[in-house]
């Protein structure tokens, strides 16, 4: 055999069938007709310095410029970081769960959307006031010193 191509005589259809099964062969050892495992069991995005591993990403605010009662808006991410009680950081998708617009801002216990007037609840991103269905997603963050980081 030379140049790795196919064996003499062997057809397009046996060549495609001989790799089906081939990929069949890889899939079973999943069990579950081929589905693949489920992924390791592992917490949910933490909020905060619990259970967060330290990251390596640059500084998203420091903790001075996150209001006690409030929160800031980081539009180019995407996320929102709110302080509910002093020292307690949370951080939330800043895209709103109504239609996708992303929130503007924070202000009176809220995280406000200036799409159509949803608000969320600076302590747990729940709905305030829809028309939002959900909640914002919650996003992993890093308190270490003075910075927060996205985790």
């Amino acid at each position: 055999m030379s140049g790795g191509g196919p064996a003499p005589g062997t057809t397009r259809r046996t060549a495609l069938l001989a790799g089906a099964a081939a990929a069949l062969t890889a899939c079973d050892k999943y069990g579950d007709e081929g589905a693949e495992p489920d992924p390791p069991e592992s917490t949910p995005p933490s909020s905060g310095t619990s259970g967060a591993r330290p990251s390596k990403a640059p500084p998203l605010a420091e903790k001075s410029e996150i209001p006690v009662g409030g929160g800031k808006v980081f539009e180019k991410e995407k996320v929102v970081v709110t302080q509910p009680e002093e020292g307690d950081f949370k951080a939330f998708s800043a895209v709103c769960t109504h239609q996708g617009c992303t929130v503007r801002d924070v202000s009176g216990g809220t995280i406000n959307c200036p799409c159509h007037g949803s608000k969320y609840r600076v302590a747990d991103a729940s709905v305030a006031d829809g028309p939002a269905p959900r909640p914002l997603a919650p996003r992993s963050i890093d308190v270490t010193g003075n910075a927060i980081r996205l985790t």
